[in-house]
């Protein structure tokens, strides 16, 4: 089966059908640039959206991924970023193999076919030209025959009349056999001629035209096997990166597979586990005895006095809203006593207090007025959740429930410890380095190093003092010491002492929240004879009144008629009741001890948010 022979008077055919050849694999290549180009923007895709899903460094979004789910999933969000790889390798494969290889095979492809068809139209020109000499020699070879014919019988016309004189037969004689030898010569050259034309043609159509078209059916079976290898390679590329797709998606169900429900639900106690017991029954108040009433209603010195015995010391945490407790029972501690104190003073003027100092000479300022320049004067900080997102916080963590606490603390000695290693190996090899100096001083100064190495001491000398304050702070809340060291308790209390009321505020506010969250404001508000460790199982029927600010005492006053509290000048204590128009303020020194003092010798700081809750919480209550 050749073209030569088979296909010998389809030039023109031929010269269509190779051209029509180059164009599909033109638009083969064309496909392929798209599907690369397909790829790129697939991958590139795919990346973005593993990039947008990934957790930000340093926020809050990054600690939720130490749960095997979001485990599982970070590792889904790499794997597809190498996913996303596998099809850029893709598109590069099938640029460089396919796309790149057949373009230049395009351009290799028309110059072959070109250089075969001006062969091929060469050939035809050359036959074309041989036949046009064939028809111009038996064109002669007619014209020179019939001349001939006409000669001869213009002879014998000539011969035959009587009239014609000798020398005019004579003449038309030798025109005569001119003529014939004139036919005979045209005769010879016409087939001369054609003998040659038939060997031409016969070389034509059996031996140049079917080389020709024997070369341009292989280029043109070149093309379609050239064209099936790019399409084994288009799948090829494909199949290569299959195996490390497989591991990509392996590596997904392997991290799905490794997700612990249990384990997940552990982390979360561990999470947000307080350390707290629950709280205990609620005790039962007789309402039926109007004295116990009020004294319950109005004094919580005097409540716990009566019939009660002493609160115990080292085993209780007191003055904690629980986030169970009822509604009603909050409204009951936040509501204001219908009655004064028992007794009562009988003025409302510090001098009519026995054995108490003459009221100051000097005109009160407006509550109101002096809430705003406390605002205006001290950093206001809204509540403690504003601190677990990430505001400045104490520095032993004590705004924070013991187990977090405790969890806190082992995370900043860690960190230390790092720290002080990572210090020790700089140490480390500054020394080789001095030493090398030392034994080669043409290789540097050893008294280069040393400003560095004493740098590097005294860094290790400071972590090494925080660890120890740190871990001293970690052995308090698991229970190691008794009690606080006093230089703990000084550097822990540096930041409530800088924003006592701003941090009651919070506390309060904290307590007063929806969500249900608490912390141990009580136990930060002053510094407790109760070890903050110690937990029982008891707590008070009733909770203490909210603190709604803080207040500094301008003079002494000497608390001697029941239901005051003696206050000393400068000292700081908590406002857990303002004046209501009597002359009084109810104050608190710590957890046990609270009472009334003249207004007039105390300089109250309200707060807003935890007076706003108060006064709606009475609202809702009346």
């Amino acid at each position: 089966m050749s073209w030569g022979t088979e296909l010998w008077d389809q030039f023109d055919n031929l010269e269509k059908h190779t051209q029509w050849g180059i164009d599909v694999l033109e638009k083969y290549i064309k496909f392929v640039k798209e599907r690369t180009e397909i790829e790129l923007s697939y991958a590139k895709q795919l990346r973005n959206l593993s990039k947008k899903y990934q957790p930000k460094k340093n926020s809050k979004e990054e600690e939720e991924y130490r749960y095997t789910s979001t485990k599982a999933f970070l590792a889904t969000l790499n794997e597809m970023n190498d996913y996303a790889g596998q099809h850029e390798v893709i598109s590069e494969n099938m640029t460089s193999l396919i796309t790149g290889e057949l373009t230049r095979y395009v351009q290799e492809l028309k110059q072959e076919r070109k250089s075969h068809f001006h062969d091929g139209r060469k050939a035809q020109q050359h036959i074309e030209t041989c036949w046009k000499q064939l028809e111009a020699s038996k064109r002669r070879f007619e014209r020179d025959c019939k001349e001939a014919d006409r000669a001869q019988q213009y002879f014998e016309k000539m011969d035959a009349d009587i009239n014609v004189t000798k020398a005019d037969v004579e003449k038309a004689r030798q025109q005569a056999q001119l003529r014939h030898q004139m036919a005979e010569d045209s005769k010879a050259e016409y087939c001369s001629t054609l003998q040659k034309f038939n060997s031409e043609q016969h070389d034509h159509y059996y031996t140049h035209i079917p080389n020709i078209f024997q070369k341009i059916q292989e280029m043109e079976e070149r093309r379609i096997v050239r064209i099936g290898e790019s399409m084994k390679t288009f799948a090829e590329v494909d199949r290569q990166v299959i195996p490390i797709i497989g591991k990509c998606l392996d590596e997904i169900t392997k991290a799905a597979e490794s997700i612990d429900h249990k384990n997940d639900s552990q982390m979360v106690i561990e999470a947000f586990k307080s350390g707290f017991e629950p709280p205990g029954d609620v005790d039962f108040e007789d309402f039926t005895q109007p004295m116990k009433r009020t004294v319950s209603e109005s004094s919580l010195s005097n409540s716990r006095g009566d019939g009660k015995s002493e609160p115990k010391f080292g085993g209780k945490s007191k003055g904690k809203l629980w986030p169970f407790i009822k509604k009603n029972k909050l409204m009951s501690l936040l509501t204001s006593p219908h009655q004064p104190p028992p007794p009562p003073p009988a003025s409302a003027s510090p001098s009519a207090v026995p054995n108490g100092p003459q009221s100051p000479k000097q005109q009160k300022e407006p509550l109101s007025h002096r809430f705003n320049e406390f605002m205006t004067s001290k950093p206001k900080i809204h509540c403690f959740r504003s601190l677990k997102r990430g505001g400045a916080g104490p520095e032993d963590f004590s705004n924070l429930p013991p187990e977090q606490r405790r969890k806190k603390l082992q995370q900043k000695v860690d960190e230390l410890n790092k720290d002080i290693q990572k210090e020790m190996d700089q140490r480390d090899a500054l020394t080789k380095m001095k030493d090398v100096y030392i034994k080669n001083p043409q290789m540097g100064d050893p008294a280069s190093v040393d400003h560095r190495l004493a740098e590097l001491g005294q860094n290790i000398e400071k972590l090494r003092l925080e660890v120890q304050k740190f871990e001293g702070w970690l052995a308090e809340v698991e229970g190691r010491l008794p009690m606080r060291t006093e230089q703990a308790r000084r550097q822990s209390g540096l930041y409530e002492a800088q924003n006592t009321s701003a941090v009651n505020s919070c506390a309060q506010d904290r307590e007063s929240s929806p969500d249900g969250s608490y912390t141990e404001e009580q136990s930060q508000e002053t510094e407790m004879k109760v070890p903050a460790t110690d937990f029982d199982d008891e707590f008070d029927d009733e909770e203490p009144l909210p603190t709604i600010g803080t207040c500094k005492a301008l003079y002494t006053f000497e608390g001697q008629n029941e239901g005051t509290i003696s206050v000393a000048e400068g000292e700081m204590l908590y406002v857990i009741e303002e004046d209501k128009g009597d002359g009084w303020t109810r104050i608190r020194r710590n957890e046990d001890e609270e009472g009334y003092v003249p207004t007039s010798y105390v300089e109250v700081y309200l707060d807003k948010n935890a007076k706003d809750v108060y006064k709606s919480l009475q609202k809702i209550s009346e």
